[in-house]
């Protein structure tokens, strides 16, 4: 497996396999609660927005609709990524009755759980970036929903923040228990050289300064400060001296994040974007042809 390109195709060709999946999960052999409606009856529907948020997860939405009604026509009124407002309409859809009422729910999932991610990523973007010299990269993890990984690390993307591995097959994270089993920093960085050619980087966490000095020492390129005081991040900045690409995380809020990026880090990887989502406010409203 190598790691996934974002293009436009491959978004596409994710959100067919996702949307399919979740039509499964809800419609399975039969939506019965639409059958009371007349197959051939058509109809127009509006999806609206009912908080300020970032818009995302249109990929999504449209293949849920897609996968029922070929045929069916979605005009979106607010672009992926931007800003939208209370009750503004992001998307007007005209289609078969039966098909917009089956897709519903699978649409505003997809679009409540991305939209959330985006929106939530976009404001700690936008608190780091008001540091005067900022540097920081806001970056996701691997504390994802299971199954739906890539559907919220593009939500991460379209927010403005970066993308972390993807998952073990594409880049190699020591942790203190890999440090633990190996025998140590030193000896952990050794053995990563083993792999280090199928990785797109090799990280090294660290809980103390003591620890930094050794990976620097043993050519660590990228380090994570885990869970460190604002004190020993701002002695760890000095100590790398530039050496290599400094990452912090544990805890991290926004009540700490503007304080986090002042102390010249690179990088602030928070897995609350992808965890603790909560769910943005959508509604659709139809009426029939």
């Amino acid at each position: 497996m190598t790691p996934f390109d974002f293009s436009p195709a491959a978004i596409a060709a994710l959100a067919q396999s996702d949307a399919a999946r979740a039509l499964q999960e809800d419609v399975g052999a039969g939506d019965l609660t639409a059958a009371l409606v007349d197959p051939a009856a058509q109809a127009r529907a509006r999806v609206l927005l009912r908080e300020r948020a970032v818009l995302c997860g249109q990929a999504w939405a449209s293949a849920a609709l897609h996968a029922l009604a070929p045929q069916a026509r979605l005009d979106w009124k607010l672009a992926e990524g931007a800003w939208g407002e209370p009750n503004q309409v992001v998307v007007e859809l005209q289609g078969p009755a039966q098909a917009l009422l089956s897709a519903e729910r699978t649409m505003l999932n997809f679009l409540q759980m991305m939209s959330g991610v985006a929106t939530h990523c976009a404001h700690f973007v936008a608190a780091v970036q008001s540091v005067p010299g900022n540097r920081a990269q806001i970056v996701d993890t691997r504390k994802t929903l299971p199954g739906l990984r890539l559907a919220q690390k593009y939500a991460v993307r379209t927010g403005g923040g970066t993308n972390h591995r993807i998952g073990l097959f594409d880049a190699v994270l020591i942790k203190e228990n890999h440090i633990a089993a190996a025998g140590g920093v030193s000896a952990a960085l050794l053995r990563a050289q083993a792999v280090a050619a199928q990785a797109q980087f090799v990280e090294i966490e660290v809980e103390t300064l003591e620890q930094l000095r050794e990976a620097l020492q043993a050519g660590a390129r990228m380090v994570l400060l885990d869970n460190m005081t604002h004190a020993q991040l701002t002695e760890a900045v000095a100590i790398n001296a530039g050496r290599a690409v400094l990452e912090v995380s544990g805890g991290v809020t926004m009540d700490s994040v503007r304080a986090i990026a002042a102390t010249g880090v690179d990088r602030i990887s928070i897995g609350a974007l992808t965890k603790d989502i909560r769910a943005t406010d959508f509604s659709m409203r139809l009426e029939q042809i």
